[in-house]
């Protein structure tokens, strides 16, 4: 399993290599594009939760499934009206939440053992710190789209973001003490590929590629791997057939609300909007869920 996420890092950060040699891509922020691969790829990887809760629901010894589906429904509809109420409490927690969700989950295939949770929180974070130091206006002309100005906050001078990058770093190397060589090329590469992608491309189609392509890509394949240890390639296929009723509905879901708030946005802010809160109301259950199966398997 170490040997797939290995190669498919490397060609990933070569990937990211021929990508930043286009103009045109860095010329263009290709916001459909992003929206269209963010609903097929990117939230695919979510696309089982439903399996994952009838687990946890085994294990509470709950006999009824409508008992997930209900709170996971309502967790991510609290997640929208928290957002609309208190927007910039709500991102900035969303954007810690997914620092930690990023760093931890591209790094499962590789058994870390650890209390220290801020480890995976340093690591992740480098998503979010790239498009600020590289593409500063662009990404809090994003925030400020979403009411989160923080324009004026110390936390975004260079000097800061510089040393949140370096922290990011050295998070990658002790998740990889004491592992084998490809592990650690392996998290250089996808340190490296994040931050070519986040200083050539725009802020939205950096975070695409990297959410798509890496993040999402990764995780399916641990799931795969999951559904047959015996087989990967039938544990995909069969990942691809379980995801693809909940990935199609979530995309309806996302394109229901685009269409809603393009009366009363322009197109842009709209998709920057459908993707940002989108994205925050699946994955608040969906770290949830994957919380709560962790500490009660250990139990």
């Amino acid at each position: 399993m170490n040997k797939i996420n290995f190669y498919h890092s490397l060609i990933f950060f070569n990937v990211c290599i021929f990508l930043s040699a286009f103009q045109y891509l860095r010329d263009k922020n290709l916001l459909i594009l992003s929206l269209f691969l963010i609903l097929s790829l990117g939230i695919s990887h979510g696309a089982l939760d439903h399996i994952k809760g009838k687990k946890l629901l085994r294990i509470l010894n709950y006999k009824s499934s409508m008992i997930f589906y209900i709170f996971y429904i309502l967790i991510g509809l609290l997640v929208i009206l928290l957002w609309l109420l208190f927007p910039k409490i709500l991102l900035f927690v969303f954007l810690i939440v997914a620092s930690f969700h990023f760093g931890k989950e591209d790094s499962e295939f590789i058994n870390y053992k650890t209390n220290y949770d801020i480890i995976y929180l340093f690591k992740g974070s480098l998503v979010i710190i790239a498009p600020l130091l590289f593409h500063k206006n662009e990404t809090l002309e994003i925030f400020k789209n979403l009411n989160f100005d923080i324009s004026q906050s110390l936390l975004i001078s260079n000097e800061f973001l510089y040393l949140l990058i370096i922290i990011s770093f050295f998070a990658n190397i002790l998740i990889s003490l004491n592992k084998q060589i490809d592990v650690k090329s392996l998290l250089i590469m996808d340190f490296t590929s994040i931050l070519l992608l986040n200083y050539f491309l725009s802020p939205i189609l950096a975070f695409t590629i990297y959410f798509c392509f890496l993040h999402s890509i990764r995780h399916s394949f641990k799931l795969s791997n999951e559904l047959n240890r015996n087989n990967f390639i039938n544990g995909f296929k069969e990942f691809v057939i379980k995801a693809m009723p909940l990935t199609i509905l979530t995309g309806i879901l996302f394109l229901m609300s685009l269409l809603y708030l393009k009366n009363y946005y322009l197109l842009d802010s709209a998709i920057s909007k459908v993707i940002f809160i989108g994205l925050a109301s699946l994955t608040f259950p969906h770290i949830l869920l994957e919380y709560l199966i962790e500490k009660n398997e250990q139990a």
